[in-house]
């Protein structure tokens, strides 16, 4: 019966916390995009994007779109576009995002691959993943996110600190895995 407060309590750190740090949402692979080209319906296209990160449109050809904003994308498309027309007036519409995925594993209720929709933190992972199992270490949580070279950067998290208002829970991205051991 101890683990409601916890809950509540890590629902309203977490809620609080995505309130004051709004995040961009980055493009990965599978999102589903609408390119919309002002006045030129033959060069709007609905797209994926595609594993290995990219989107593919007329007269343009391949362009890399995953870690990218829809409007770094929206930009970059614009700038290639200018070789062709005047001032290209273009619109990235994200229709579905897939690609937000984080696992959660170790001493959790749940533990798994899970989607996350917008702005998501440690916290509200493990809650989404039953929360914390009796014998959890709270104290030594680790993030293992993938990095641009190939390699795996470990951020470390304490949760009580963060209950306690000492630190600040650690905003996830998609490809992240939480381990709690």
């Amino acid at each position: 019966m101890k683990r409601m407060p916890i809950i509540a309590a890590i629902l309203f750190a977490s809620a609080a916390f995505a309130a004051e740090q709004p995040v961009e949402y980055r493009l990965g692979p599978g999102d589903k995009l609408r390119i919309e080209v002002y006045k030129d319906p033959q060069l709007s296209q609905s797209v994926q994007v595609r594993p290995d990160g990219k989107i593919t449109l007329p007269l343009v050809g391949d362009v890399d779109a995953t870690g990218k904003t829809p409007i770094e994308l929206r930009d970059t498309l614009a700038t290639s576009l200018k070789e062709y027309m005047n001032n290209p007036t273009v619109t990235v519409i994200v229709v579905e995002a897939v690609s937000s995925q984080v696992t959660v594993m170790g001493e959790v209720s749940k533990p798994g691959a899970m989607q996350i929709h917008g702005p998501t933190n440690v916290i509200q992972a493990i809650a989404m993943a039953g929360g914390f199992k009796e014998f959890a270490n709270t104290k030594d949580v680790r993030v293992l996110r993938p990095n641009a070279s190939g390699g795996v950067q470990t951020i470390r998290f304490n949760y009580k600190d963060v209950i306690n208002g000492d630190a600040k829970p650690v905003l996830l991205r998609s490809g992240d895995t939480v381990i709690v051991p």
